[in-house]
């Protein structure tokens, strides 16, 4: 495979460059990054800590996928450090190296998902973490450029597996599947327009605690075109632009006060329905985890976006529009579980501000764990050839 020739030609080169400083290898699974370096002098092994090394989603391989476009994988995770669309508390560019920091112990003990019965870390799939998309804080049209592009250029090569197989893609091709570590909620719009150039219009499952559809008027006032973009207004957009699969989205999580009774009338026009967060004191995780999966279904590919605000600030305080009245980290993955079966094509979490995080880093290792969850589904529903979308039908 040539992402593992990579790195083995990475760790050649590591071990040559220092000499009689010991050797490197990989002695963990495939998909493992567990460490092992020779001591100098008396030969001795000693495994790298969970709390040593450089950080990557999980302790997953790193490759740099943007700059090596014959780097192969099934699912890679991708940085987008934007936080100019925010509306209130900035800091979420430093999301994605905060979630990598929360996600350092999820293979400690092998990375085995219980309630899935699944191990995402060891299994057919080949997964790794690209890095970050380089992205400009002076220009937010040029940022959400970069965002789409590097985006699909991690999106649009071949898989590690069944690149061969035809699979639910526009060409009628089987793709890799990208998680996206953001970054504030803007970013879901170059996301959704990436998705859109390789699959059509898309259903999204949207966990927040905002429904983020509101006109450009009424949030933020749109003083200018660029303005009119933030993470409030781009699921409005991206219905402007054609990107969602209509009368098959939905919102869960939502507690939100509004502008008034239309906010929800535009929320419809956008093609979502609502699963407000309190509805769980009555329906229960099995009744939400109901409401979701009958509105998208088992057949079509699905796009998963997750605002940590989903989660009260109890559990999560580090995010740039908290909320209270929200889910617990524990409801939020048994309803995560839930989703198990449904055709997750991509997914991102956002609104992830570590500096408002406290220092047991509880934010950082709930968005990890949610994202554990995420990537076990992914796992075990296999590769994407086994979505069978023909290609050209309305999505």
């Amino acid at each position: 495979m040539v992402a593992r020739s990579l790195l083995a030609l990475c760790l050649a080169a590591v071990a040559a460059a220092h000499g009689d400083h010991g050797e490197q290898k990989i002695i963990a699974g495939p998909l493992q990054s567990l460490w092992y370096n020779r001591l100098p002098g008396d030969g001795g092994t000693q495994a790298d800590s969970v709390f040593s090394g450089i950080s990557t989603f999980g302790r997953l391989p790193y490759l740099p996928c943007l700059s090596h476009k014959d780097i192969t994988y099934d699912i890679a995770f991708i940085g987008a450090p934007f936080d100019t669309g925010t509306s209130y508390r900035p800091g979420a560019r430093f999301g994605p190296s905060g979630i990598r920091q929360g996600s350092r112990r999820l293979n400690l003990y092998g990375g085995y998902n219980v309630p899935l019965e699944t191990n995402p870390f060891n299994s057919w799939a080949t997964v790794i973490d690209c890095g970050d998309i380089p992205v400009t804080s002076y220009d937010n049209t040029y940022a959400l450029h970069q965002i789409e592009e590097g985006h699909y250029s991690i999106l649009s090569r071949s898989p590690a597996t069944d690149a061969d197989k035809k699979g639910p893609s526009l060409q009628g091709k089987t793709l890799p599947r990208v998680i996206t570590l953001g970054g504030d909620h803007t970013i879901t719009l170059p996301l959704l327009r990436s998705i859109n150039r390789a699959y059509g219009p898309v259903t999204v499952i949207h966990f927040d605690s905002h429904l983020d559809t509101w006109r450009p008027k009424v949030f933020g006032g749109s003083p200018s075109e660029v303005a009119s973009v933030n993470h409030g207004t781009y699921f409005y957009h991206a219905a402007q632009e054609g990107l969602l699969r209509n009368d098959s989205n939905i919102h869960a999580g939502i507690r939100t006060t509004l502008s008034g009774p239309s906010d929800y009338e535009n929320d419809g026009y956008c093609g979502f329905e609502i699963v407000e967060a309190r509805e769980i004191d009555t329906i229960g995780t099995d009744g939400i985890i109901k409401k979701i999966r009958d509105r998208v279904g088992t057949e079509n590919p699905v796009y998963l976006s997750l605002d940590i605000d989903t989660l009260d600030p109890a559990f999560a305080p580090a995010t740039g529009t908290p909320e209270t009245g929200g889910w617990s980290t524990r409801e939020l993955r048994t309803i995560l579980r839930g989703l198990d079966g449904i055709n997750l094509v991509a997914a991102d979490i956002v609104e992830v501000a570590p500096a408002y995080d406290t220092n047991a880093e509880l934010t950082t290792m709930a968005a990890a764990d949610a994202l554990y969850e995420i990537m076990s589904i992914m796992v075990k529903k296999g590769p994407l050839s086994g979505l069978e979308v023909e290609a050209g039908d309305d999505l």
